[in-house]
């Protein structure tokens, strides 16, 4: 996702300054037109001024990148933390990084790599006069008006996380419901209630539409698909912050459940929303064996 972005940007006109430690990654973003670094400290010379450094990494990576970071930045710039992080750890480093001189934000980026290439559904946290000095960036990686501010520091990430949370829900019940389709006795064609669904019903949805493409590539009995589901810590996350605030969240919660379940006892059901999984995020869903 993070190459996606930078490609985006440098299409929007922006100058990117971007770095990895891979350097078949490093040269991907040179083809495209930025300019890369691999010592961090070439971070200053490239960038005068108030830094803005957007990171795009695993969420149990962050406090190693952003160690790496403060070590060659200066007090006043900018680190935002565009993965999908846990909204309490991202509170954590803001009033940690607060404390040394820097500003952190977070942002929730929603719509998988395709979105990150062609704009995504951005949900923003930080300083506010921050978001305002840097609105153009996130406008130019959004869809139009798929952008926002949401709050202080960690706001972003907790509202992506209840999104994933919901997600999971609604994956679930597209899942379950054509499990059903495909036990009756109608012998239904499954592309063809997908592509109906999709077309003026009230549960017409990119997942829907998703699930139109997956069957059009795999075949409506999914037999590539592994019915283990592979799961993220969000949906996890938003079960645990409802029962915290003591919210009944049954949907949610058996739908990560299911995932859970999923290990060892593969279903059709299952494979649709592996299936999904890996129409908007990428995932490896296919069979091992």
């Amino acid at each position: 996702m993070g190459m996606n972005m930078v490609k985006l940007l440098i299409d929007q006109g922006h100058e990117i300054v971007a770095s990895d430690p891979n350097e078949f990654a490093r040269k991907e973003a040179e083809a495209a037109g930025a300019e890369t670094v691999l010592d961090l400290n070439e971070f200053n010379k490239k960038l005068p001024g108030e830094k803005f450094i957007w990171i795009m990494v695993p969420h149990n990576n962050v406090d190693t990148v952003i160690t790496d970071l403060t070590s060659v930045l200066s007090a006043g710039d900018v680190i935002m933390d565009g993965g999908n992080s846990n909204y309490k750890e991202t509170i954590i480093r803001g009033a940690k990084l607060k404390q040394k001189g820097f500003v952190f934000m977070d942002v929730g980026v929603s719509g998988g790599p395709k979105g990150a290439r062609h704009g995504a559904c951005l949900m923003i946290g930080g300083k506010r006069e921050k978001f305002e000095k840097y609105e153009q960036i996130f406008n130019d990686l959004s869809i139009n008006g798929g952008y926002a501010y949401m709050g202080d520091t960690g706001a972003g990430h907790f509202t992506k996380m209840v999104h994933n949370g919901i997600e999971y829900g609604m994956m679930q019940a597209i899942g379950e419901g054509f499990e059903i389709l495909k036990s009756s006795e109608f012998n239904l064609d499954l592309n063809e209630v997908s592509r109906i669904y999709n077309n003026g019903s009230v549960i017409e949805s990119r997942l829907v539409g998703w699930l139109q493409n997956g069957y059009k590539e795999e075949g409506v009995d999914l037999k590539a698909i592994s019915g283990e589901i592979s799961h993220s810590g969000e949906g996890l996350w938003t079960v645990e912050e409802a029962k915290l605030k003591n919210i009944s969240a049954p949907v949610i919660e058996a739908s990560l459940q299911f995932r859970i379940n999923s290990t060892n006892n593969p279903s059709y059901a299952g494979k649709v929303v592996s299936v999904l999984r890996n129409q908007f995020g990428g995932h490896s869903v296919k069979k091992t064996d």
